[in-house]
């Protein structure tokens, strides 16, 4: 199965049920009044983690995800079946963002979490809730709620304890092929790895935990050259690091070289990523020229001023097995005293102290005069979602729909954009017309 690690998709929350305009009509029961029910609630769009699922391969295909509407009122009082919430698989690791604003919603890291990414609408009220000592036969009714509609933007962050980084060939399929019951692709050219592969390292004390082989960085990562992003994002979940050096030079580069190029893309992507417990292992010792490779290596490094301090260097050989168990036992021990990766993160800025004032209640919609059409347009998420929730069929519930537009000051909009008695004005995104009376 191919790794899809960013999707983009749209979900589109149910409508709330309609309410009815009914009457009692019953034997031997007197002016019986208003008896319509109110509309059931609409579906909603849930995201539930899945730990079964590596991919965001569903997403793919399938961009458009709906759930049902409620069902409308009965009469005696009746209210409408809510709809049943729908549920959509993601993996552990899993960011969901407002694409069209950039607000991160939620992040999905534990087996079972859900976020509601999309709310049913409400049902709307049937006229059993309009009667009043004024009117007590009321033939009012409300429409259902529009369900949100968002579009969606995931991406998939590994979760791994363990990440390996370093120059493509540096030997990090093969070391985790060897440690762990991954089977990734091995070969001896650049870019094997195109995305990261996973498996679980399991030790004699029973100290396991998840190592994480990540496609290799070039110089310009940072910047979103070769895998870029594709690769750094990954990182940013690990808590420990095994910088993987291939010492056999038989590439031509210098292993201190190839050292310092990484360390400089992972700090230009996020310099905390440095912060974390590392640990340095020189690969391939079973060719002819690694141990001199590694006597030179390891004075660059203890002689670089640039490092507060000096990693921790253990040379490995995974073909012949060399060093690997007391590398994955040093691995574990730091494991056990590593902080979480949010613990890198910046503190949120103090909350500064709020003074709450009373002030009037703003409505946000927007009067502009089109000339193609000779009429006012009225938009506004308000005001749509009103209009959506009036029951045209009834001439009560249209003169209740022109009340709340004047309650909103829609009124004294018009008149001061220059609206005249007898203007036609439309609903935004409708063919719905009416004139304005001044």
């Amino acid at each position: 199965m191919a790794f899809v690690d960013q999707a983009q998709i749209e979900v589109k929350a149910g409508k709330g049920g309609d309410g009815i305009v009914s009457f009692r009509h019953e034997k031997f029961v007197a002016m019986g009044g208003p008896f319509g029910g109110d509309g059931g609630h609409g579906g909603s769009i849930i995201f539930r983690v899945d730990e079964g699922l590596r991919t965001l391969m569903d997403f793919r295909y399938n961009r458009h995800f709906k759930a049902q509407p409620g069902g409308n009122g009965g009469t005696k009082g009746m209210t409408g079946a809510s709809a049943q919430d729908r549920y959509i698989k993601v993996p552990q690791g899993t960011t969901v963002t407002d694409a069209d604003t950039g607000k991160v919603l939620g992040d999905l890291l534990e087996n079972g979490q859900e976020l509601v990414v999309a709310k049913g609408g409400r049902g709307g009220r049937g006229n059993i809730h309009f009667a009043t000592p004024a009117n007590p036969a009321p033939e009012l009714s409300e429409n259902g709620e529009p369900g949100q509609v968002f579009n969606l933007k995931l991406e998939l962050k590994v979760l791994a304890d363990v990440g390996l980084v370093g120059f493509p060939s540096a030997g990090k399929s093969t070391l985790l092929s060897v440690v762990s019951n991954a089977k990734p692709k091995v070969a001896a050219y650049h870019f094997t790895t195109l995305s990261p592969n996973i498996g679980m390292v399991r030790l004699d004390d029973h100290n396991d935990f998840v190592m994480a082989d990540l496609p290799g960085l070039i110089e310009g990562a940072s910047q979103g050259i070769g895998l870029g992003f594709q690769f750094l994002r990954h990182v940013e979940r690990t808590r420990v690091i095994l910088h993987l050096v291939d010492m056999s030079g038989i590439e031509g580069e210098d292993p201190y070289q190839q050292y310092r190029r990484i360390l400089s893309e992972l700090e230009q992507y996020d310099r905390t990523i440095l912060d974390r417990p590392q640990i340095v292992v020189p690969t391939k010792m079973d060719m002819p020229d690694s141990e001199e490779n590694l006597k030179t290596f390891t004075e660059q490094v203890t002689a670089e001023s640039g490092l507060s301090t000096v990693p921790k260097i253990m040379p490995i050989s995974a073909m012949t097995r060399t060093g690997v168990d007391s590398l994955m036992r040093e691995t574990a021990n730091l494991l056990a005293t590593a902080p979480s990766p949010e613990v890198y993160q910046p503190e949120a800025a103090p909350v500064d102290e709020k003074v709450y004032k009373f002030e009037p209640e703003q409505h946000d919609f927007k009067v502009e005069w089109v000339e193609e059409e000779e009429k006012w347009l009225l938009s506004g998420d308000e005001i749509e979602k009103l209009f959506k929730m009036t029951n045209l069929q009834r001439e009560a519930t249209i003169m209740r729909f022109a009340r709340q537009l004047r309650h909103i000051g829609v009124d004294d909009a018009l008149r001061e954009a220059g609206a005249k008695d007898g203007d036609d004005v439309r609903i935004n995104n409708s063919d719905f017309v009416f004139e304005f009376s001044d």
